[in-house]
């Protein structure tokens, strides 16, 4: 388990990457409300998603933000890439995560492209290969950068020397 990060002392980026109109219906008519999904990140490894909810947009956006801040995870690299392929799940989201060559950029659609860049990413393939819901994408793409390891991790784990692990 990862320790909690101090979002204050991080120069963070905010990105509003999907903003709905949701309803409830009560006994009086129906209540209306903005969603809104917000990714924040450094660029340098450090990335985090909120969801805010509220009568207006403004306070929506805040709320989103400070949920963010509060989930935020470190992404291991390896130069400007991710260390391995990885897929991500949430709900019926689900986003594949290829590491590429220097040069590549980052070649993922929509809310997936938000949180890679977000992360400091900077040469990455990523396909979605479930719904198209925005937040579901952008939340399975967290889970996926959450499953990164880098070689040195593994041969810790397993009490092993980064040479042996790669052969």
């Amino acid at each position: 388990m990862q320790s909690r990060i101090d979002a204050s002392k991080l120069e963070l980026t905010e990105t509003i990457v999907d903003i709905r109109r949701v309803a409830k219906t009560v006994k009086g008519g129906r209540n209306m409300r903005f969603s809104v999904t917000v990714v924040v990140g450094d660029g340098e490894g450090h990335v985090g998603m909120g969801l805010g909810k509220a009568i207006e947009i403004p306070e929506a956006v805040r709320k989103a933000t400070e949920d963010a801040k509060k989930k935020m995870i470190y992404v291991p690299t390896v130069g400007t890439t991710v260390p391995h392929e990885t897929i991500g799940y949430f709900g019926a989201g689900k986003v594949l995560i290829m590491p590429s060559a220097k040069g590549t950029g980052v070649i993922a659609g929509s809310s997936v492209r938000t949180v890679l860049e977000a992360a400091g990413i900077k040469d990455v393939r990523a396909k979605s290969l479930g719904t198209s819901n925005t937040g579901n994408m952008a939340r399975a793409t967290m889970e996926g950068l959450k499953n990164l390891t880098t070689v040195e991790e593994v041969a810790k784990r397993r009490g092993k020397t980064p040479e042996e692990i790669i052969g």
